[in-house]
């Protein structure tokens, strides 16, 4: 398989020694000092690109594929909101094709399952007030993650309880606090930490006055993130459309 790479930082150069070693062809490598190379041949050969950069980025990087036919996978989150439907639009009736998720990494995969059946159960169970938080490294832009976000939207859609997530608490770096924008009982706030360089942790906690039910998802390095990347990147090459984990991961 073709591959374009958009994006060639960590997680790019991860992506691109994990697809060397399952056999496929890095065709075109596009990063901030050469944009004028989404116009070029060897990137309209590939059969897939490949995009993590930022949320001010992603956008028109999926345009500039899509104007050469070129499917796209993508962990680029903080675009959905403004770009959404537009993006969803082009994939179901231009005839385009986006895999999108916020995080690719297999564990994460299972762990989502498991939040989703965990929320059908304490829906039962109202005497649990449900939190959650996330920590990464000081380098991400956007808070609270995208994975966040898609963990509390299964939350909030498995409890009658919930009605939405908000931004919670932030915790920055540099040890200044941002308060949580919560404002009554039917929202879950999500709580955001940025320190040193991890890589991504995920909590999500069912407190009670008897007990308390914590799940957790550490990742230890990029890794995970890449090889499900290319993982998705193998499964688009045959597909098209919206596409997500959930097509990817049976569970």
């Amino acid at each position: 398989m073709k591959i374009a790479l958009i994006g060639y930082g960590k997680m790019g150069r991860m992506i691109e020694e994990i697809a060397l070693s399952r056999g496929h062809e890095i065709v075109s490598v596009i990063d901030v000092d050469n944009q004028a190379d989404f116009e070029s041949e060897a990137f309209a050969s590939a059969d897939v690109a490949i995009e993590f950069t930022t949320p001010q980025s992603a956008y028109n990087n999926y345009l500039k594929a899509f104007a050469k036919n070129v499917k796209v996978v993508s962990g680029s989150t903080g675009w959905m909101k403004e770009h959404g439907d537009e993006i969803k639009r082009l994939c179901t009736e231009g005839g385009q094709t986006l895999f999108w998720a916020s995080n690719f990494s297999i564990g994460v995969a299972i762990f989502s399952a498991v939040n989703r059946y965990l929320a059908k159960i304490m829906n039962g169970f109202p005497q649990y007030d449900v939190t959650m938080e996330e920590t990464h490294h000081i380098h991400k832009l956007d808070a609270p993650s995208g994975t966040a976000i898609t963990l509390a939207e299964e939350i909030v859609e498995g409890l009658d309880r919930k009605s939405s997530w908000v931004d919670g608490t932030e915790h920055h770096a540099d040890g200044t606090v941002v308060e949580s924008k919560k404002t009554d009982d039917t929202q879950l706030p999500i709580d955001s930490y940025r320190r040193d360089e991890v890589p991504g942790i995920h909590s999500i906690s069912y407190d009670s006055d008897a007990d308390k039910i914590t799940i957790t998802h550490d990742a230890h390095s990029r890794c995970g993130f890449a090889l499900g990347a290319v993982l998705a990147a193998e499964y688009t090459a045959n597909h098209q459309g919206m596409l997500t984990t959930s097509d990817l991961f049976e569970f």
